[in-house]
């Protein structure tokens, strides 16, 4: 499991091209939840962290969303969606391990998670959640999608359960929604969990 803290493991499953959990498009949770949201939260300052290959980070600059990072510690997908969005701005695009942003750099209105929790070690859950925390305003919301799934394998994606989530974040944050995902991907179809959290003050 260690292997995944490494940038370069990831790296290598762009170069072999072997991304099996990349659908090629946007989540269709996640296409809704933005597409619902007001004109005002275009400006807000968005998070997407180990976004890969980003589509939801291109469907927001396509829509108009003005002030969103896409952080990832292999470069090849960041290059990749450099050369797709070549008017997307550079300084944006974060080619680093997440656990090292520092708070006092960065800050966010939300956070979107898709497919970054089930990546990492399962033994830095935690800190994923303390790091979530740091990085977002106050007020600031974490949304996305868990898996709600036992994968029983020792490489990525790593599942869990809705009680271990609850459990995990409830220090952090106040949990608005955290419930079975009715529109997603037909590959993921009754395996994903919605979450729509507040960070506490």
């Amino acid at each position: 499991m260690e292997q995944v803290s490494q940038a370069e493991f990831w790296q290598q499953r762009y170069e072999q091209d072997s991304t099996g959990w990349d659908m090629g498009k946007i989540s269709p949770p996640l296409k809704a939840y933005i597409d619902q949201l007001p004109e005002s939260a275009k400006n807000q300052a968005i998070l997407v962290p180990g976004a890969g290959n980003a589509y939801e980070v291109g469907y927001l600059h396509e829509q108009g969303f003005t002030n969103v990072t896409l952080v990832d510690f292999a470069p090849a997908p960041i290059e990749a969606f450099a050369a797709r969005y070549p008017h997307f701005p550079s300084t944006h695009l974060i080619c680093a391990d997440f656990f090292s942003l520092s708070d006092a750099q960065y800050q966010f209105d939300w956070i979107l998670e898709q497919t970054f929790f089930c990546a990492i070690n399962p033994a830095r859950r935690d800190e994923y959640v303390q790091q979530m925390a740091a990085l977002l305003k106050s007020n600031g919301k974490l949304v996305g999608l868990l898996f709600n799934k036992d994968f029983g394998q020792a490489e990525p994606p790593f599942g869990g359960t809705q009680a271990e989530y609850q459990q995990r974040f409830a220090p952090y944050f106040d949990i608005e929604m955290m419930e079975p995902s009715d529109n997603s991907h037909p590959a993921r179809q009754g395996s994903e969990l919605f979450i729509k959290m507040r960070v506490k003050d």
